[in-house]
């Protein structure tokens, strides 16, 4: 049987496909947040579905999480992120007890429990500096695409030291750094350890590994490394780290379905 799960996130909206009786995803689409999120779900799943060769009719049930699950109307329920997130990555990564998900304006810091069961969570949703929004904000002072900040961060010989913790003010502190003459690549990879240092105020405590990272921010090169020095310990990237809330919600339609008919 074939179940969808859409997370409609504060910068993208993604959607998953997953088959119960393969145990895998089946089709993938994602797109920029937009005005008409409930048009813009229904346009990426129908799209999922035509790429998977799935009819829309077969689809048996859909969750939606993120912030704007609850204009999903089409959805059968809704499910919050991060319960989504831990199944999502617990069923691509077993092994896992912490996440962090990084996305485009929060991050979040989850411990789990066997099961993929959530056991504790915190997150930062108050301030960009923490969040993917902030490393636009870099992007674009620095003047390359987002896409290549990752790679500009490897090349710093010394990164540089962004104390303030509100972006606003940080983009402030960076301008000042290029007027000194700070390198691209030195601020590049400051910002990234800022990011990483805000997660580990997150955690408050000690880490349980295995770690996964996950979230668009997962993507950045350059952010695994930000995060194992601020975390103190080895950290992984999700196998599909833009998806894992789609893919947590897809799967508890599944077994939502099976207990009792969703309303």
């Amino acid at each position: 049987m074939i179940y969808a799960g859409i997370d409609a996130g504060s910068r993208a909206t993604k959607v998953v496909l997953f088959d119960t009786e393969q145990s895998r995803v089946l089709g993938s689409t994602l797109a920029d947040q937009g005005v008409e999120q409930q048009r813009l779900a229904a346009e990426l799943l129908d799209r999922a579905c035509q790429t998977a060769h799935v009819d829309r009719a077969a689809v048996k049930a859909i969750v939606a999480t993120g912030y704007g699950r609850n204009a999903i109307k089409f959805a059968d329920t809704t499910i919050t992120e991060i319960t989504c997130h831990a199944q999502g990555v617990h069923h691509l990564a077993p092994e896992v007890r912490t996440i962090v998900e990084i996305g485009g304006q929060d991050s979040k810091f989850i411990t789990l429990e066997d099961g993929g069961r959530v056991r504790d969570f915190a997150m930062n949703d108050r301030c960009a500096a923490g969040s993917g929004r902030f490393l636009e904000v870099v992007a674009t002072r620095l003047g390359v695409d987002l896409s290549t900040l990752g790679d500009l961060s490897r090349d710093s010989r010394k990164a540089a030291l962004i104390s303030s913790m509100c972006v606003v003010f940080a983009e402030t502190e960076i301008i000042g750094l290029l007027a000194e003459g700070v390198a691209p690549a030195d601020i590049a990879a400051g910002v990234q350890n800022a990011i990483a240092q805000r997660v580990a105020t997150l955690a408050g405590r000690a880490v349980t590994p295995p770690v996964c990272f996950t979230g668009g921010v997962a993507l950045q090169s350059g952010m695994v490394r930000a995060l194992e020095t601020a975390l103190s310990c080895a950290v992984c990237v999700s196998s599909l780290p833009q998806y894992t809330g789609a893919l947590g919600a897809a799967i508890l339609a599944s077994r939502q379905s099976r207990a009792r008919p969703l309303l």
